[in-house]
């Protein structure tokens, strides 16, 4: 074997193997890194705070004066709402069912004051709702209903209405412990349910009960049975397709632009996730295949000392063992150093994303880890393979 590793050092070309080596750590790194980031953004995508989530839009119609004036209906047919469905853009649809009841709300802040208001509320399809569904239903023997409000209530409370009348600062915790007297009459019927805020949504502007809750009230309470959809809610597959915006101007539709752009952002963010994969895909396979033909430069500038080698005893595997133990000591050593390189890149911009979503989760590291242990056995056993066939073939031609 010392014959061989001499042998192998005097043909040893530096700059083949430094090209390789620094090549494939670029590659490597920019592989994971993107696997990595990748990760870290599904949580900054299921943060509570987050602006990024799927691309929904909800869509309604155009209020203007004439509509006012004339009591034109802004509400949608069903073979409008059958029209949304079919555009090739919306990858599913849902539509906001409004509560067709009185609904009166109350609740005590011991000792600070005593609230009451009339209240509506709205409910979409659970596929919709942008909080945790764990205990997201309605028992009509439990007499409870579980209520999501918009974050922007909330802020609007502390921000606003709290600061001028002196008034406490509320934090979601307080208000998800708040038990609130709803009282929902209509139809010659009343009853009191037991409310409490469920969670806080960042996608909806509206007061959120489930589904089942609202069309159980509206058959036990509305005086007259309506089935009017005035807003609905989508999730498209590419918010920046223009066809949307001109689907929208052309029926008249309506969304939130701030929104829209956010989803466009998400877009163009996972565009650009894919283009620098793929550039560190391509700059790892080159790199691969550099060390593969400095490999086989190595074995043809050797295969006559190698060729005698083999002729005074040694086997085709011993002879080929040490170029498949340089390889793999070079992968090793490329994938730690792209961990590294990996690993405080992270540190950096997890700083910045925790600065951005306090409540994001941080994600596990091991996806890294289980990825270059997948490249590193993938690289090696490929190179192990091509050198033993390399030097078979020296060895048939003796």
């Amino acid at each position: 074997m010392s014959l061989i590793w001499k042998l192998l050092r005097q043909h040893i070309s530096i700059p083949q193997f430094v090209g390789f080596f620094f090549a494939n750590v670029i590659g490597m790194a920019i592989i994971l890194l993107g696997i990595q980031f990748y990760n870290d953004m599904n949580a900054v995508y299921s943060s509570e705070d987050s602006f990024m989530r799927e691309d929904y839009m909800i869509v309604n119609k155009e209020v203007s004066m004439l509509n006012s004036i004339f009591g034109n209906d802004n509400t949608f047919s069903q073979e409008e709402i059958d029209n949304i469905k079919e555009q090739p853009f919306v990858e599913k649809m849902g539509v906001f069912t409004p509560s067709q009841f009185v609904v009166k709300a109350g609740f005590d802040i011991q000792g600070v004051a005593r609230f009451s208001t009339d209240l509506f509320f709205e409910s979409v399809p659970d596929d919709f709702v942008d909080v945790d569904k764990e205990g997201w239903i309605f028992n009509p023997e439990d007499n409870t209903i579980p209520i999501i409000i918009p974050k922007y209530y909330l802020d609007l409370y502390n921000f606003g209405f709290a600061q001028s009348r002196n008034m406490p600062a509320m934090t979601e915790g307080i208000l998800e412990a708040i038990k609130i007297d709803i009282t929902a009459r209509g139809n010659q019927d009343e009853q009191i349910y037991k409310g409490h805020i469920f969670g806080f949504s960042n996608r909806i502007n509206t007061i959120l009960v489930p589904q089942k809750f609202l069309e159980y009230a509206n058959k036990r309470f509305a005086e007259k049975q309506e089935n009017k959809v005035v807003r609905v809610i989508m999730q498209v597959d590419n918010p920046t397709d223009e066809n949307i915006k001109t689907f929208l101007e052309d029926h008249k539709y309506v969304t939130d632009e701030d929104k829209l752009d956010a989803s466009k952002t998400n877009y163009l963010l996972k565009v650009v996730l894919s283009i620098v994969l793929l550039v560190g895909l391509i700059i790892s396979v080159l790199a691969f295949f550099i060390l593969m033909l400095s490999i086989y430069l190595l074995v043809e500038k050797n295969s006559e000392k190698l060729q005698n080698l083999m002729i005074i005893g040694y086997s085709p595997a011993k002879v080929a063992r040490p170029y498949q133990i340089l390889t793999v000591i070079l992968n090793v050593i490329v994938a730690l150093i792209a961990v590294m390189l990996v690993f405080f890149m992270r540190k950096w911009y997890m700083n910045l994303f925790e600065n951005f979503f306090p409540n994001m989760e941080v994600p596990s590291f091991m996806p890294t880890w289980i990825m270059v242990i997948g490249i590193c056995i993938f690289f090696s056993v490929i190179n192990f393979f091509v050198i033993k066939r390399k030097v078979l073939s020296v060895w048939a031609k003796k």
